[in-house]
């Protein structure tokens, strides 16, 4: 691939979601592979929100679906890949930056994409129903990220709180 430089609003947007995910890997790090996995909240019907391990699991799977929405709309024919749930810290470390360098790198092979779209027709249509443009759709994927991570927050200030409470 040719080396592009990125510029304008997708650089920008691309400089924010970057700097979102490794503030989610700064909370992240020092968990070990019990606060990782432990049940957080048993009462959410939402699988995807029990501990800490599930909520990484979402986003990451979530990322590259933003990215691959991108992708389709542009008229490659991407397939959302399945859920993977790891066990350290340190994969899921791993996998969202993977999930940022696919995202970047779709950017770096479409650099001069209309990111802004008024034209109904031609919005994204995502599986919740919303419509986005892709200037939207990756603002929406920084504020999962930016969501989640004070979901992760709180689920670590909830461990800490048993463990007081334990001893």
């Amino acid at each position: 691939m040719i080396n592009i430089i990125l510029t304008g609003s997708i650089k920008a947007l691309l400089d924010e979601y970057k700097k979102a995910i490794d503030e989610l890997i700064s909370n992240i790090k020092p968990l070990n592979e019990s606060q990782l996995c432990i049940i957080v909240d048993n009462y959410t019907e939402d699988t995807d929100c029990k501990s800490i391990q599930t909520v990484l699991t979402h986003i990451v799977c979530s990322g590259y679906g933003y990215t691959i929405y991108m992708e389709n709309a542009i008229g490659l024919n991407k397939t959302r890949p399945g859920k993977l749930s790891f066990n350290t810290v340190n994969q899921y470390i791993n996998q969202l930056n993977l999930m940022f360098k696919y995202c970047e790198n779709f950017f770096h092979s479409n650099p001069n994409l209309l990111i802004e779209q008024t034209d109904i027709s031609k919005k994204i249509i995502v599986n919740w129903g919303q419509q986005y443009d892709i200037e939207q759709l990756l603002e929406h994927a920084i504020v999962h990220i930016l969501r989640h991570r004070r979901q992760i927050e709180n689920f670590i200030k909830k461990q800490d709180e048993q463990n007081i409470e334990s001893k």
